[in-house]
């Protein structure tokens, strides 16, 4: 199993915890100190030995930050996580303070006095992080101190796991389609073209993108940590552990660039700044303390990560790779789906059963190397908590009358998936028919949405939104986010969000997934992945549009639809949809799923 369920974090060690905290803040003569979940390399996935704040708070989010001070503690998340943080947390020790409305910077100036000092490590936040917080204390008097090594460390001792040293594999050119030595080439036309000497990459998939290289340092993230150091000319300089390069991998590696361990990087830094060197960082990504060994702010050429657009927009061989990766995916979901009808109304299906099929199912395919993430897989009001993970405390029975929330993908060499469905057990309340509606719609809204040049995530949520908003609900997360092929399924700078400022590209890879959340009752939620597609007279019109092209190939409940709230158009798209899910996936299914997915994808 590429997924463990064991509990990960006990909430009731939080508050000794917390003491030991507070007793190296003493130490250190700080009043307060920031705990961010994020590693050297600010991905969203982080490796057991960076587990910082689930080790101090028991929560087990992707996102987050605690905040202790001598005599209180926060721990902050945004709309995700509202349900599951105080759940997994020690609420006596534990503010539990929802982002953005409020933030730890708003948090810290409401408690702590004039001239107080925060401590920060600084290799876990970034130069914008240190900006935004310097300038939101300047007007109090409070103080920003970086230490030298991270207190939570220090409380966490003997028993904090060794840094991860996952072997490395090349990344094969008919997956890749651009040799690495073509994107070094265009990444340093671009820095050329900047005048500037280097650039630092911090973010692990930008890495592996660029050298073509995968790696296993993070659960279900085919990624290696590490940095390098790419010169306007000349070889690249990865700084990689050694143990986690073969003979083979390292050998290919020589031939693109250089190879250094991690302990040299300070060394190299300090040789740019010293010859005076223009060194661009992004500041959204790069770890404060790489600008502070570089000379400060003043010394350093600030620009966006040069990997994060171009790997953001697929090419020929992983647009290629990634509708592989997805129909052959589609046959293991429907045969999931059709286990599921066939199993749930006996009354012996949980969570946990559920979601260990669907990974059996996957592995049969002889090509997953990984899940893309824990399985989602949330029967009755354990759907409602956006990103619950099952484990053997919290698992569920699968009960008629319930609706059952499944968000799953696969790690396959082509590509990687993630996909979502809510599914009817036994029938559904016209309740439950309504909202699962409203949801589709705003899904095939998304779906079916023209769009001129320019056009931003930001200005394509609401399509998601609107169908659910006419009748009072909302949801509180994005509609979309980028996905990589075969590397993080959580990908920038695009996104369908409120926050999605980036521009929507050609080839560039979005999740398309409204939902609606009834707390303590269920939870629903329709993910496709959608492909940006070229731009197109549409119809007698006089400025071309793009679309999206939808590449999951898994059907909708037909039991949640309630047709009269569709339009025309609407049925039709769900029909053609259907249709297509059943050309692609029924020639690779026995006879007993191929019934089953017939009836699926039946006309309404």
């Amino acid at each position: 199993m590429f997924q463990s369920f064991e509990t990960t974090a006990d909430p009731t060690l939080g508050a000794g915890r917390v003491g030991d905290l507070r007793d190296f803040m003493k130490q250190a003569n700080l009043d307060a100190f920031l705990v961010p979940r994020c590693d050297e390399h600010q991905g969203e996935y982080v490796p057991p030995s960076a587990e910082r704040l689930r080790w101090l708070t028991g929560f087990t989010g992707s996102a987050g930050t605690a905040v202790v001070t001598t005599t209180k503690a926060a721990l902050f998340v945004d709309g995700r996580y509202t349900l599951q943080a105080p759940a997994q947390v020690d609420t006596r020790t534990y503010e539990i303070v929802q982002v953005p409305a409020v933030q730890p910077t708003d948090w810290l100036i409401k408690h702590l006095a004039a001239d107080a000092v925060v401590g920060f490590d600084p290799w876990l936040h970034t130069v914008a992080d240190v900006e935004r917080m310097t300038a939101a204390f300047k007007p109090k008097g409070l103080r920003l101190k970086a230490v030298s090594r991270n207190l939570v460390d220090r409380a966490w001792g003997r028993s904090r796991p060794a840094p991860p040293e996952g072997a490395v594999s090349v990344h094969p050119m008919k997956y890749a389609g651009v040799a690495a030595e073509d994107k070094i080439a265009q990444l340093q036309r671009r820095l050329s073209d900047a005048s500037q000497d280097a650039c630092i990459l911090t973010l692990p998939d930008s890495i592996c993108w660029l050298f073509n290289i995968r790696g296993a340092d993070v659960m279900h993230n085919p990624v290696v940590l590490a940095f390098a150091m790419v010169p306007a000319h000349g070889k690249p300089e990865l700084f990689i552990a050694a143990a986690k390069l073969s003979v083979e991998v390292k050998a290919y590696l020589v031939k693109v660039g250089r190879l250094s361990t991690p302990d040299q990087l300070p060394k190299r830094l300090d040789a740019l700044k010293a010859a005076g060197k223009k060194v661009r960082l992004d500041p959204d990504t790069a770890a404060y303390w790489l600008v502070r060994r570089l000379g400060g702010m003043k010394a350093c050429s600030i620009g966006a990560d040069p990997c994060t657009a171009a790997k953001a927009i697929k090419n020929t061989a992983e647009i290629k790779g990634t509708r592989a990766a997805h129909i052959r995916d589609g046959v293991s979901m429907v045969r999931f789906l059709s286990w599921l009808d066939r199993e749930a109304p006996k009354g012996h299906v949980n969570e946990i059963d559920a979601a260990k099929q669907l990974e059996a199912y996957r592995a049969e395919t002889g090509q997953l190397r990984d899940l893309s993430f824990d399985t989602i897989s949330g029967s009755g009001p354990n759907g409602a908590i956006v990103h619950y993970r099952v484990t053997q405390a919290t698992n569920r029975r699968l009960a008629t009358g319930e609706l059952f929330l499944i968000d799953s993908g696969g790690q396959y060499p082509d590509g990687t998936t993630d996909v979502t469905r809510t599914v009817a057990i036994g029938k559904p309340s016209p309740e439950m028919r309504e909202r699962a509606t409203l949801v589709l719609k705003g899904h095939m809204a998304v779906a079916t949405a023209r769009f001129p040049k320019g056009t931003r995530g930001i200005e394509l949520d609401p399509f998601a939104r609107r169908p659910l908003w006419e009748h009072g609900h909302d949801f509180d997360h994005g509609t979309g986010h980028g996905v990589g092929s075969f590397l993080s399924v959580h990908e920038g700078p695009q996104s369908i969000s409120r926050r999605g400022m980036a521009v929507l590209e050609l080839g560039m890879l979005c999740s398309n997934e409204p939902g609606y959340y009834k707390q303590g009752a269920y939870g629903i939620r329709l993910e496709n992945l959608v492909l940006v597609t070229p731009l197109e007279t549409v119809g007698s019109g006089d400025r071309p549009m793009m679309g999206f092209e939808t590449i999951t190939f898994v059907p909708f409940d037909r039991r949640l639809v309630a047709v009269d709230l569709l339009t025309s158009s609407e049925r039709a798209w769900l029909n053609t949809y259907h249709a297509r899910v059943a050309a692609l996936i029924m020639p690779s299914l026995d006879a007993v799923d191929a019934a089953w997915l017939k009836a699926a994808t039946a006309p309404i």
